[in-house]
Parts: C-alpha cells; sequence; structure tokens
C-alpha cells in the first residue's frame, strides 16, 4: 500500500537528474500533485535497497525515455510545507544529480506532459519547483569545469 504523500509519517527520500547536452538542460513539468505543472528536473522517490544514482537514472528512463551518464551530485533540496495549524503538509529531500545525456529523445508521459531543453538564461522565465533555480545554477557551473 502506498504512503500518502500529504502529512506524512517521515520524510520522504527522492532522487533527481539535471541531464545537460550541449548548453541545454532537461527540464520536465509534474503531472501530479504536489506543484503539479511547474517545471522540475526528471526524477521521484527511492525505493528500497536502490541507490540515490540508480533512483535519478530509473526515474529518468521511466519519465522521459532518456539515458544518461552521472557526472556527480549537485545538491540537495528540501521540501517542507506546513499548513495554517502548524502541521507538516509535506517533507520530501531530494538528493539532485548531474548528467550528461547520452541517447533518447525526450518523449512526455503521464508524469511529465511537457517537457523541454533550456539554457540556463531560459530557466527564469519559467514557473519551477522550489529550489530549482539555485540546483541548476550549481549544475551548470559542475558540469562547465568538467573535461567534455
Amino acid at each position: 500500500m502506498r504512503e500518502p504523500r500529504t502529512y506524512p509519517a517521515r520524510p520522504f527520500l527522492a532522487a533527481s537528474v539535471a541531464v545537460f547536452r550541449g548548453d541545454r538542460v532537461l527540464l520536465a513539468a509534474r503531472a501530479h500533485p504536489p506543484m503539479d505543472r511547474l517545471f522540475s528536473l526528471p526524477g521521484g522517490l527511492v525505493e528500497p535497497g536502490e541507490t540515490l544514482a540508480e533512483a535519478a537514472l530509473r526515474e529518468l528512463k521511466e519519465e522521459v525515455g532518456v539515458e544518461a551518464d552521472l557526472a556527480g551530485f549537485i545538491d540537495h533540496v528540501e521540501v517542507i510545507e506546513r499548513d495554517r495549524d502548524g502541521a507538516v503538509r509535506l517533507h520530501f529531500v531530494i538528493c539532485a544529480h548531474a548528467a550528461r545525456w547520452r541517447a533518447g529523445e525526450p518523449r512526455t508521459s503521464d508524469e511529465a506532459p511537457e517537457v523541454r531543453w533550456v539554457r540556463e538564461s531560459e530557466v527564469a522565465q519559467l514557473v519551477t519547483t522550489p529550489g530549482l533555480a539555485h540546483i541548476l545554477r550549481k549544475g551548470f557551473r559542475l558540469m562547465e569545469a568538467m573535461p567534455a
């Protein structure tokens, strides 16, 4: 039985991946609450026995049909939302990775109704999940510092 994602008994651990292809990064619009219709990185919950890296690459393939080679860990984002009474309504810890595109053209899915490659300068024009701009800044710098 799936645990409810609102008013959780514990934080949810998730992994995501910023896939870089040239001077662009792959973003996907979220299909389901919380934060539906906002652009974010492909990703999702870590399954028991799965590493963060494995979860990030699995979710990338499942959500948008892309394969990539991990380049490194970027940072984490904590999403904690409280209701008017102070109770924790949402709590996710999302571990973001950077990767280089290897194969597959992005496709939409039930989880990602819109996907697009964007330049760093275009990110500010999108409505995104909390913390995404910070993660992408760090991801672009990480990838620039790595040999091609």
